[in-house]
């Protein structure tokens, strides 16, 4: 999922302006102050220049990470993605794609007021386990509506009680409304047909080739094509992956 997410961000068309330098100092400048009060992680991305500046207070100890401010170029904080559990880390992926789909619906200057929120597993210091907080904001767009700069927030949880997914939204800030998992999990739609979705699901109920092929009237040769094409897509080494990533995109139905 992270490779789709890498060329949906980077990937946009940048238009460069003479206030980029100006603006991001600023952004700059209001992201440390806001670690200083309340203690977080929070990584500021740059999609154009691929790059991000990483503010830790005190909560940076979760993660073996020091008081002060690293820059990495990279926009993505793998320093961090590191340290999440892996399938917390896919569902992360997945609802900051649906969010970046959602906010391409949107007004440039209505997409602040929207961010995700989450709620995922990450090891600490010692390497275990435990709950915390995400969200990402994108700060800002530019003239020709590519979204420049990004804020991820990684901050303790008070829920600690063990449940599956990680309770992802998307949340409109100012009016207290969300989106639900439900609703935006639609990503998968877009990157499997419908027939690789059929042959998923089989995959899932403990079919193999031959018996797919019998179920859908197709060649046994069309059913293997399918089956490596699912595991192009989703970009995991076996299809017993690709069905645990079908069930986090919601393409998989264990009950149909």
């Amino acid at each position: 999922m992270q490779d789709q997410l890498t060329t949906a961000l980077l990937g946009q068309s940048f238009s460069s302006s003479s206030q980029d330098t100006v603006l991001l100092d600023e952004y700059k400048r209001l992201v440390e102050g806001y670690v200083d009060i309340d203690h977080s992680i929070a990584v500021l991305s740059d999609f154009q220049a691929n790059r991000s500046y990483i503010y830790v207070g005190s909560f940076g100890q979760h993660f073996g990470l020091s008081y002060g401010h690293i820059v990495i170029e990279s926009a993505f904080e793998e320093c961090i993605f590191d340290k999440v559990h892996p399938d917390d880390l896919t569902e992360r992926h997945i609802l900051e794609l649906s969010y970046f789909e959602h906010q391409k619906s949107l007004l440039p200057s209505e997409r602040k007021k929207y961010s995700t929120i989450s709620r995922i597993r990450a090891s600490n210091a010692e390497g275990r386990y435990s709950y915390i907080n995400h969200r990402t904001i994108y700060l800002k767009s530019q003239p020709n509506d590519s979204v420049w700069l990004a804020l991820c927030i990684y901050a303790p949880s008070i829920d600690l009680l063990p449940r599956p997914g990680i309770d992802g939204k998307i949340v409109n800030r100012e009016t207290g409304e969300s989106i639900s998992f439900e609703q935006y999990r639609n990503y998968g739609q877009q990157l499997l047909s419908r027939r690789e979705i059929e042959v998923l699901n089989l995959i899932a109920k403990g079919m193999g080739s031959k018996e797919i092929a019998v179920q859908l009237h197709i060649a046994v040769y069309t059913v293997r094509r399918h089956r490596q094409n699912i595991i192009r897509k989703i970009q995991v080494s076996n299809t017993a992956e690709a069905v645990k990533t079908g069930l986090a995109i919601g393409v998989v139905n264990v009950l149909c």
